[in-house]
């Protein structure tokens, strides 16, 4: 029998994803946050929005947070995205497990 440690990223009372190292929860919970907070920021502007879009244009400011980040600090192109070592073997969305 194999022991195995998961780090769940749970919001609301809900859990979002399962990591396998602390590292990539932190990392996740933290690009939560920022989503969190660019929410109430998106809430307040003057373009009509649904909460869904909102919480959609959120998430995935969050996700790319460098290079919106680079863009907003007036760079013509925003930086290409580095490719990353496939680590989604180590990430698991608690939607697909409950699938399963």
């Amino acid at each position: 029998m194999a022991v195995v440690v998961k780090y769940v990223v749970e919001r609301n009372g809900v859990e979002r994803m399962t990591f396998t190292t602390k590292k990539e929860a932190d990392a996740y919970d933290k690009m939560l946050d920022i989503a969190e907070s660019l929410e109430l920021m998106l809430e307040k502007v003057d373009v009509p929005l649904s909460e869904q879009q909102i919480e959609s244009l959120a998430l995935e400011m969050a996700k790319e947070k460098d290079q919106f980040m680079a863009v907003l600090k007036g760079a013509k192109d925003a930086p290409a995205k580095p490719k990353k070592a496939k680590s989604d073997d180590n990430v698991a969305d608690i939607k697909e497990k409950a699938a399963s």
